[in-house]
C-alpha cells in the first residue's frame, strides 16, 4: 500500500518532527525487544550519518514497529487508526464511524506535542508561600514561549488555518507519518501480546490447570505524567490553540485587560498578583493528555497548563466576547477553592508565577472532566451542612440526603447516587478534616462521627494528606448547635457534680492517659505552626507548658478516628479478661482489730453451745443487733466495709452474724454513685466480733406518701451530710444481673429476733427452689421398684401428671429419623479466576444472615407419670425424680421435614403414644397443650392469649409415616384441670381500668423507637393500657403515628420546649394541645439517641456541655418529673457499653436517685418472633410499690452467634434473668416465612397499592396479615437505584451466600445507554499473591505496602473497586451486595437499604432489587395493616428506627404480670376466692 510520505513538507517541519520521533522512540526503548531496539539504534546511526532521509527513515521505523507488532496485513482502517483489529488511539474498539472521528482527533492533538527539551521538576510554590522569583519563572515562560503548538478546532470564532509553522500540521490529511501517541500505544500493545502468548504445551500440562504465573498479567501501561491508562476510552487529547492566543507574559499585557500593571515590582508580594478569570478552559499535561487538576498531580510536581480565553476580573460574562485568547498557561503552581458565589456554586481557582485566575466554564473537550470537580465540591458542601446538624448520623442517613439533593441548575450532573461519593471520599474528607481544624480544640471534629468513619473504611480514603487543597470550602459552621435540654433539678445536679468531679480529676492526673499518634499521615510529620493557642502555651514558644494541648494543625486524624471506634465498637466478646462473679462476702479480706469487747446483760437463749445475747460492747460503744458496724479491710487503702448485725453469740469465741451492704463502687454504678449511699445485697456471713471497727449509722430511705407528686422539686440530691460515720440505702442490688429494687418487707416473729436474717431466709428459699421436688404419693399405684406421685415441683412451678413440659432438645430422639442439614460448602472449585476475580476472597463457609447453627426448638411432653426410684433400703429416691412423658411431635419432626412446618401453625403439634423417661431435673418449664376440637374457643383466639400455648389435631406414626385420629388417652387428659393456671385466672386484671398514659422522647434521627413499638404492642396487644400523647419531631414519622393512633395528642415539636411549658405551669401548648401533667402519666416510653459523645473518653467543658444537653437527660427528667409508674428507655445495644459504660451508669444514677427500682439488659429481636438480628439494650424501670418487670423469656430459637446477650461493665460481666439462654419454645422464623407470598415486582417499584396474588402461605404471613381479609398490599415499593447499580444487582447470582465477591468482571450495557468499565487489576497484592492464572489482584499501590495513589481509583465498574481496594483489612466486605437467604434471617434493618451500606445483605433472595418498605416492615413483625407516611426513603426510615413490635410485645406483657401480681396481692380475700372459682 502506497505510503503518504511522499507529500512535501516545509524542512522546519520535518526536522522537529524528525526530533520529535526520536524522543519518542527513546522513552520506549525498555517496552520493545532486543532485536527491535537494535534495528531502531541502526536506522538512528543512519540517520545521523545521512544516509537516510527524514522521510525514509519514519517509514523505516513504521516498518519496524509494524513487525515487531505482528500486523501482517496493512489496511486502510490500520493506517487511519493505528492499531489492528479497528482499535481507536486508546485502545477502546469502536465502529467505523467513531474510527474516523478518532483518527481526526489524533491527527490534531498529536501534532500540537511541543519537541522542547524536558524539564527540570523544582518545587512548586504555592499561593501562600510565593515569593518574588522572577528568574526561573521566567526562565520557564521563556523554554516554552514560540513553541505552544495551537489548533483552532475548538475557537468557532477564528477561521481555522491551513498551516501552521509552529505546530507542524499537516492541512491535507495525506502526511505518512502516523501520531507518536499511537506509535506508544502500539508498542506497549506488542509487549502486552507477546507477554500473553502461551506456550501450546505448556497450556496443556498438568491436567488442565491455569497455567503458572508468568509477566503475560503485567499492568496496562499508564502515561507517566498524568497517570492515565493510555488504552483508556476515557483519555482525550486537548485539540490546540486558536492563530492569535498568547503566552501568558503577552497575555497579561493586554489592553483588553486593564488591570496589569507593567511595573516588576508589582509581583514582590502574593497580593500583588492579578487576578482575571477564565472561560472554555482546558488543563492538560505537556504530552496534551486533557486530565483532571485535584488529582494530586500539581503535589507531585507534574506540570499542567491550560488554555483559555481571559476575562476581566470584573466580567462576570462566561461566554468568549472580549475574552483574550491564551495558551500554555502555567505550569499550575496551586489550584483553590475561595467557598460558593452566593449562591450552589463554587469558585474555583489556579495561581501559576505570574497571576491567579478563577475557572468560569469550561470547554466542551474539558466539560466531563470539571463537572466531576464540580460535582465533589459540592458534594462536601452537602456532607459538611448535613452533619453539622446530624453528627449521629449513619452512612445510610447521608445517603439518603445525597440521594435526595437535587443538584443545582448550571451544574453538569443532574442526580447523585452512592457511586458518586464513593468516587469523592477522598475529598469529602479532606474537606471534612480541614473544617475540623477550623473548629476550637474542644470542638468534636467532624470526621469522628460513625457516618464519616464508616465512608473512610469503606472508600479506603487516606488521612492526614492536608496539601491538597490550599483555601478549604469555605462553610460557615452551625452556631446554634443543640438544643438545650430542659432539666429538672434532681438530673441537673446528679451530671453536674459527675462530671465537676471527673474533670477536676482528669486535670490532677495531667489529662488522662497520654494518646499516641499514628506517626505516619503528613500532618503527624508537620512541624508545630507556633501561632495556635496549644503551641503558645508550649514552653518552646515561651509558653507555660500547662495545657499540654498538641498543635491545632497537628492533631492526628487517625488517631481521633481510631478513639471513637475503639469506643463505639466495644463488643461483649472482645473484652479484658474477665473477673470472676463472686459474692461480695467471699471476696472480703479483712483484718482484726485490737478493741476491747464484752458482753451486755445476760443471754437471752441459748441454743446448744450457742448463747444469744442482745448487745455488746466494742470499746467505749454499745452495739445491739440490728445495729450497722464497719469491719476493717486487710488492704489500707479499701474502705470500710459495712454490715447490720442480725445476731450476737458466743460460741468459745465472742461472734456475730453480718448481712452485708455493698457501696455504689462495688455495683455497675461505678463512679457515678453517690459515696453515702448503700445498697443492701443478699450477702451474709458468721465472723468474729473482733473484726468490728466500730459503730456506724444507716439510715433507711423510704419514699414518700406524696412521691408520685413531687417530681422536678428536689433542691439538693444530698440525703445526709457526709461525716465519715453517716449512710443510708433504699434498694436491694442483685449483684448478677445488676437488678436494683426495694426490700422485701420481712418481719421476723418475736421468738425469731434474735437471731434472724432475711438474706438467709431468701437464699435457703431460691436454693430449695433450684432443687426437684415430689409431693401426693399414690399409694395404689405403688410397685416394687418405683414410688409414685402425684405432684412435682421445680422453680416454684408445679408438674401434675396430665401437665405439658419444655425439655432440652437432647432430652429425647424421635423415631423419624430425619437428615440433619447439611453445612455444604458454598465455595466452587471450578472458578473462572479471571471471570471472577474477587471470588478467592470467599475462604469461609460461613454465611451471615444463615440459621444453619441455630439450636432445635424444645422438646415437648406430657407427663404420663411422677415417680422415684427405691433405694436398696426400700425408701423412695427423692432427691432424683423421674418424669414418664407421651412425646409430642412438631411437623418438623415428621417426615414432612421443614416444609411442613413452613405451611403449619408455629404451635401446632402431633400426638404421639411414644413414650420416655426422662429426669424431672431437666425440664425447663411448663406449657399448655389441648386437643383443638376440644377448645370452647377458637385455636387463633386460644393462641393469642399468650405464649406457651399449644394444640394438636392430630396423632402421629412414626412407623407408617401417617396421621391418625389421637387416641382417646390423649384427649381424655385434657380435661382434668389440674395445674392449668395459665391464661385462666384473669378475669379480675380485664376489669382493672388503668390508663396508661405514654411520653416518650424524639429525635430526628432515631424518632420511631417508642412510636411504631411500644405504643402499637404494649397498648393494643396487652390490653391493659391506652396512648394518650406521643411527641415525634419529624413529621412524617408523627403522620404516620396518627394515622395509626387516631385517638392520640402527637405533639409535633421540640420536647425539650414542652416540658419547659409544663414545668412553668402552663395547660397547652402554642397550638392549643392538651398538655399532660403531674400524676397524669402512668407509663413512659421512648427511645433517646446518644446524640454527640464521640470523643467523651475525655472529660473537658465541651464533653459536659454536649452531655448536659442530650437527650438522654431530656427524657431523664420527663421520668423526674411525671414519675410515671413504668418507665422504659430503649437503644441500641452498644448503649450499655457506651464511653466505658458512661452514659449507662449515669441513666441508672439518676433513676435510682429518683427512688425508681431499675436493671437493664440486652434482648435480641430474632428470639421474639422476626427473621431479623436486632440487640437492644433496654432499661426498666418501676416506681416504689410496684413489681419490677423481668425481661422476658426468649421465645424462638435464634442463630448463637447472635445471641451475645451478656454486658460488661468495668470488667464484670452481667446477664439479665433470662434462664432458658439461647433456647425456645418455637422454630426461628425465616425469610421464606416472612415475605414468600409477596407478588413479585421490580427495581424501583413505586405503585402504593397492588394486590396480593396469593394466600398466605406459612403461620407468620397469615399472622401478619391479621384475621381480616385484606385483599390490598401497600408499600410493597422498592428504591430505585442508579444504573450501575441495578447492573451489578443482575449479575449478583441466586445462590445462598452470593454477594459482591460473586461479580463478573465485564463490561456491560447500563439501562441509560452507557457501559461499564472492567476493572483493572494494576498491582500486586502482598497478602493475596496472584491468581491462579497469574494475573494481579492488587488495584491500588497500597496493596504492594506502599501509599494510596490517587490515579489508581477506578470508577463505573460492576465490581466496585472500593470493595478490593480495603477488603483486605474489613473481612473483605463479606456480605455487601448480598442476597437474603430464603432460610436465613435479615441482618439489622436500617434507616435506607444499600447494597453497601451496614446491613449489607439487602438483595432479594431471587428479584434484582433492593427489599421493599413492606419486607422490611415484615422483617420488623410491623402488621400489613400498618401505614407508613411520606416518600420511600422517609417509610423506609419508620421502618429502620423502631423496635420490632413482637419484641414490644413481649417486654409489654411482663409489665402486665407485675401489675397482675400486684393486683393479686392487694385483692381481698373475696375477689380471691371469686378468682379462684373462676379457674
Amino acid at each position: 500500500m502506497p505510503t503518504r510520505t511522499s507529500l512535501s513538507l516545509p524542512e522546519d517541519v520535518k526536522e522537529r518532527y524528525g526530533e520529535c520521533v526520536k524522543e519518542k522512540l527513546r522513552l520506549l526503548q525498555e517496552f520493545l525487544l532486543a532485536d527491535t531496539q537494535d534495528q531502531l539504534k541502526i536506522l538512528e546511526d543512519k540517520l545521523k550519518s545521512s544516509e537516510l532521509s527524514t522521510e525514509v527513515y519514519t517509514s523505516e521505523v513504521k516498518a519496524v514497529l509494524k513487525k515487531a507488532l505482528g500486523v501482517v496485513k496493512e489496511d486502510e482502517g490500520v493506517e487511519q487508526n493505528g492499531h489492528s483489529n479497528s482499535f481507536s488511539e486508546n485502545g477502546s474498539h469502536k465502529d467505523d464511524g467513531e474510527q474516523e472521528g478518532a483518527m481526526d482527533t489524533r491527527e490534531e492533538g498529536d501534532a500540537m506535542k511541543s519537541p522542547s527539551a524536558p524539564k527540570g521538576r523544582g518545587g512548586r510554590r504555592s499561593k501562600a508561600d510565593s515569593e518574588p522569583k522572577k528568574s526561573p519563572a521566567s526562565t520557564r515562560v521563556t523554554r516554552n514561549s514560540g513553541k505552544q503548538p495551537t489548533i483552532l478546532s475548538m475557537f468557532s470564532r477564528v477561521p481555522k488555518r491551513k498551516s501552521d509553522e509552529l505546530n507542524g500540521d499537516v492541512t491535507n490529511g495525506d502526511a505518512e507519518v502516523k501520531p507518536e501517541e499511537d506509535i506508544t500505544e502500539e508498542v506497549h500493545e506488542e509487549k502486552r501480546l507477546k507477554t500473553e502468548a502461551v506456550d501450546p504445551d505448556t497450556e496443556n500440562t498438568t491436567n488442565g490447570t491455569n497455567k503458572p504465573v508468568s509477566a503475560a498479567k503485567t499492568p496496562p501501561p499508564k502515561c507517566p505524567d498524568c497517570r492515565q491508562y493510555l488504552d483508556d476510552s476515557d483519555l482525550k487529547f486537548f485539540q490546540g490553540d486558536p492563530d492569535d492566543a498568547l503566552d501568558e507574559p503577552e497575555m497579561l499585557t493586554d489592553e483588553r485587560l486593564s488591570i496589569f500593571d507593567a511595573n516588576e515590582d508589582g509581583f514582590e508580594s502574593y497580593e500583588d498578583l492579578p487576578q482575571h478569570k477564565i472561560t472554555n478552559f482546558s488543563v492538560y499535561d505537556k504530552r496534551g493528555h486533557l486530565c483532571p487538576f485535584d488529582s494530586g498531580l500539581i503535589e507531585k510536581n507534574v506540570e499542567l497548563y491550560f488554555s483559555c480565553a481571559v476575562k476581566p476580573i470584573y466580567d462576570d460574562n462566561p461566554c468568549m466576547d472580549g475574552g483574550v485568547p491564551a495558551k500554555k498557561l502555567g505550569p499550575i503552581n496551586a489550584w483553590w477553592i475561595t467557598g460558593f458565589d452566593g449562591g450552589e456554586k463554587a469558585l474555583i481557582g489556579f495561581t501559576t508565577a505570574f497571576a491567579d485566575y478563577i475557572l468560569m466554564d469550561p470547554s466542551e473537550e474539558y466539560s466531563p472532566i470539571f463537572a466531576l470537580m464540580q460535582e465533589k465540591i459540592y458534594m462536601s458542601k452537602i456532607v459538611v451542612e448535613f452533619l453539622q446538624k446530624n453528627q449521629d448520623a449513619t452512612y445510610e442517613d447521608l445517603l439518603n440526603k445525597i440521594e435526595t439533593t437535587v443538584p443545582p441548575a448550571g451544574l453538569n450532573f443532574n442526580r447523585f447516587t452512592e457511586d458518586t461519593l464513593l468516587r469523592h471520599a477522598q475529598f469529602v474528607v479532606e474537606q471534612m478534616e480541614s473544617y475540623d481544624e477550623a473548629g476550637d480544640s474542644d470542638e468534636q471534629p467532624i470526621i469522628i462521627t460513625p457516618c464519616m468513619r464508616d465512608l473512610i473504611k469503606l472508600a479506603g480514603v487516606t488521612l492526614g494528606k492536608r496539601q491538597a487543597i490550599r483555601h478549604p470550602t469555605k462553610i460557615e459552621k452551625d452556631s446554634k448547635g443543640p438544643t438545650k435540654a430542659t432539666t429538672t433539678k434532681l438530673v441537673y445536679q446528679i451530671f453536674d457534680t459527675f462530671f465537676s468531679d471527673q474533670i477536676d480529676q482528669n486535670n490532677k492526673d495531667g489529662g488522662g492517659v497520654k494518646r499516641h499518634r499514628c506517626g505516619v499521615c503528613e500532618v503527624c510529620q508537620a512541624p508545630d505552626c507556633g501561632k495556635c493557642p496549644a503551641c503558645k502555651d508550649m514552653i518552646k514558644f515561651g509558653g507555660s507548658g500547662r495545657s499540654k494541648q498538641a498543635c491545632q494543625k497537628r492533631r492526628c486524624p487517625n488517631l481521633a478516628v481510631k478513639e471513637a471506634e475503639d469506643d463505639e465498637n466495644m463488643d461483649e466478646e472482645e473484652v479484658l479478661p474477665l473477673k470472676e462473679t463472686k459474692k461480695i462476702s467471699q471476696a472480703k479480706k479483712k483484718k482484726q482489730t485490737k478493741n476491747k469487747i464484752s458482753w451486755v446483760g445476760e443471754p437471752i437463749k441459748t441454743d446448744g453451745r450457742k448463747a444469744y445475747y442482745m448487745k455488746v460492747r466494742v470499746e467505749n460503744e454499745v452495739v445491739e443487733v440490728g445495729d450497722c458496724v464497719s469491719v476493717s479491710p486487710a488492704d489500707p487503702s479499701h474502705p470500710l466495709y459495712l454490715a447490720r448485725i442480725m445476731a450476737l453469740w458466743e460460741d468459745g469465741e465472742k461472734m456475730f452474724h453480718a448481712h452485708w451492704f455493698c457501696r455504689g463502687t462495688d455495683t455497675v454504678l461505678g463512679e457515678s454513685s453517690d459515696p453515702l449511699e448503700l445498697f443492701l445485697v443478699d450477702e451474709c456471713e458468721d465472723m468474729q466480733l473482733s473484726f468490728v471497727h466500730g459503730k456506724v449509722n444507716v439510715l433507711y430511705k423510704a419514699p414518700t406518701e406524696n412521691w408520685f407528686m413531687e417530681g422536678g422539686m428536689d433542691d439538693d440530691i444530698k440525703v445526709i451530710e457526709g461525716d465519715g460515720e453517716s449512710f443510708f440505702y433504699q434498694l436491694l442490688y442483685d449483684g448478677e444481673c445488676a437488678r436494683f429494687e426495694s426490700p422485701p418487707k420481712v418481719t421476723p416473729s418475736e421468738d425469731r429476733k434474735y437471731k434472724f436474717c432475711a438474706s438467709c431466709v431468701r437464699n435457703r428459699e431460691r436454693e430449695a427452689q433450684e432443687l426437684p421436688n415430689v409431693y401426693e404419693p399414690l399409694e395404689d399405684e405403688e410397685s416394687d421398684s418405683k414410688v409414685f406421685y402425684g405432684l412435682a415441683t421445680l422453680k416454684g412451678e408445679q408438674h401434675r401428671v396430665g401437665d405439658s413440659v419444655y425439655l432440652p432438645p437432647e432430652a429425647f430422639n424421635f423415631a423419624e429419623k430425619l437428615a440433619s442439614p447439611v453445612k455444604r460448602s458454598h465455595r466452587k472449585d471450578d472458578v473462572d479466576e479471571d471471570l471472577y476475580p474477587e471470588y478467592y476472597r470467599k475462604s469461609s463457609d460461613y454465611i451471615k444472615g444463615s440459621n444453619l447453627d441455630a439450636p432445635k426448638p424444645f422438646r415437648i411432653g406430657r407427663i404420663k407419670e411422677i415417680f422415684c426410684n427405691k433405694r436398696s433400703d426400700g425408701k423412695p429416691d427423692r432427691m432424683d425424680p423421674k418424669l414418664r412423658l407421651y412425646k409430642f411431635y412438631r411437623p418438623e419432626n415428621t417426615h414432612k421435614g421443614p416444609k411442613g412446618a413452613y405451611h403449619s401453625d408455629i404451635n401446632q403439634l402431633y400426638w404421639s403414644d411414644e413414650e420416655v423417661t426422662v429426669n424431672m431435673a431437666e425440664v425447663l418449664g411448663r406449657c399448655q397443650v389441648e386437643y383443638a376440637e376440644d377448645l370452647v374457643e377458637s385455636v387463633q383466639d386460644y393462641s393469642s392469649r399468650g405464649p406457651d400455648r399449644f394444640y394438636f389435631l392430630e396423632a402421629y406414626n412414626a412407623k407408617t409415616k401417617s396421621f391418625e385420629d389421637p387416641p382417646n388417652h390423649a384427649r381424655s387428659a385434657v380435661h382434668k384441670g389440674k395445674g392449668k393456671g395459665k391464661g385462666k385466672g384473669n378475669s379480675l386484671i380485664y376489669n382493672f381500668e388503668v390508663s396508661w398514659k405514654l411520653v416518650q422522647n424524639e429525635f430526628l434521627l432515631a424518632v420511631l423507637s417508642p412510636l411504631l413499638c411500644w405504643i402499637l404492642y404494649i397498648s393494643q396487644t396487652t390490653g391493659i393500657s391506652e396512648t394518650n400523647w406521643a411527641i415525634e419531631m419529624w413529621d412524617p414519622a408523627a403522620q404516620a403515628f396518627r394515622l395509626n393512633n387516631p385517638g392520640t395528642t402527637v405533639f409535633t415539636e421540640d420536647c425539650n420546649v414542652l416540658l419547659k411549658l409544663v414545668m412553668s405551669g402552663e395547660k397547652t401548648n402554642s397550638l392549643g394541645q392538651k398538655l399532660p401533667q403531674k400524676g397524669d402519666v402512668e407509663m413512659l416510653c421512648g427511645g433517646p439517641p446518644c446524640q454527640g459523645f464521640s470523643g467523651m473518653n475525655r472529660f473537658n467543658s465541651r464533653t459536659y456541655s454536649t452531655f448536659k444537653n442530650s437527650l438522654v437527660v431530656s427524657y431523664l427528667s420527663y421520668c423526674d418529673y411525671y414519675r410515671p409508674k413504668f418507665f422504659l428507655l430503649e437503644n441500641v445495644r452498644n448503649f450499655v457499653s457506651f464511653k466505658r459504660s458512661m452514659v449507662l451508669k449515669l441513666t441508672l444514677r439518676c433513676l435510682v436517685c429518683m427512688g425508681y427500682q431499675c436493671t437493664f439488659g440486652v434482648l435480641q429481636a430474632g428470639q421474639y418472633g422476626v427473621a431479623q438480628t436486632r440487640r437492644r439494650a433496654i432499661i426498666l424501670a418501676a416506681a416504689p410499690g410496684e413489681k419490677l418487670p423481668r425481661f422476658p423469656e426468649p421465645l424462638h430459637v435464634f442463630a448463637p452467634r447472635a445471641c451475645s446477650l451478656s454486658v460488661v461493665v468495668d470488667e464484670k460481666r452481667y446477664v439479665s434473668n433470662v434462664t432458658r439462654g439461647n433456647g425456645g419454645i418455637y422454630r426461628t422464623i425465616t425469610v421464606r416465612d416472612t415475605m414468600s407470598d409477596l407478588p413479585e415486582i421490580r427495581n424501583g417499584a413505586a405503585y402504593l397499592e397492588i394486590s396480593y396474588n396469593g394466600e398466605p402461605q406459612s403461620w407468620f404471613q397469615r399472622h401478619i396479615r391479621g384475621s381480616q381479609y385484606q385483599p390490598i398490599l401497600r408499600d410493597h415499593i422498592c428504591k430505585d437505584m442508579s444504573a450501575l447499580v441495578a447492573a451489578r444487582m443482575r449479575h449478583i447470582p441466586l445462590a445462598p451466600g452470593s454477594d459482591w465477591r460473586d461479580l463478573t468482571n465485564i463490561e456491560v450495557r447500563l439501562r441509560d445507554g452507557t457501559t461499564s468499565k472492567k476493572l483493572r487489576y494494576t498491582h500486586s497484592d502482598k497478602k493475596n499473591g496472584r491468581s491462579g492464572t497469574g494475573a494481579l489482584r492488587g488495584v491500588c499501590s497500597c496493596a504492594e505496602g506502599k501509599p494510596c495513589d490517587p490515579a489508581d481509583r477506578q470508577f463505573n465498574t460492576l465490581i466496585p473497586w472500593c470493595l478490593p481496594h480495603t477488603g483486605n483489612r474489613h473481612n473483605h466486605w463479606a456480605g455487601l451486595y448480598g442476597r437474603l437467604e430464603w432460610d436465613g434471617f435479615f441482618s439489622t434493618t436500617v434507616t435506607n437499604p444499600e447494597p453497601m451500606g451496614k446491613q449489607g445483605r439487602v438483595l432479594h433472595p431471587e428479584q434484582h432489587r433492593v427489599v421493599s418498605v413492606r419486607e422490611c416492615a415484615r422483617s420488623q413483625g410491623f402488621p400489613d395493616t400498618y401505614r407508613f407516611f411520606g416518600n420511600i426513603l422517609d417509610k423506609h426510615r419508620q421502618v429502620g428506627n423502631a423496635v420490632p413490635p413482637p419484641l414490644s410485645k413481649a417486654i409489654g406483657l411482663e409489665v402486665k404480670k407485675c401489675v397482675q401480681e400486684k393486683m393479686r396481692e392487694n385483692a381481698t380475700e373475696e375477689e380471691r376466692e371469686k378468682c379462684a372459682k373462676i379457674s
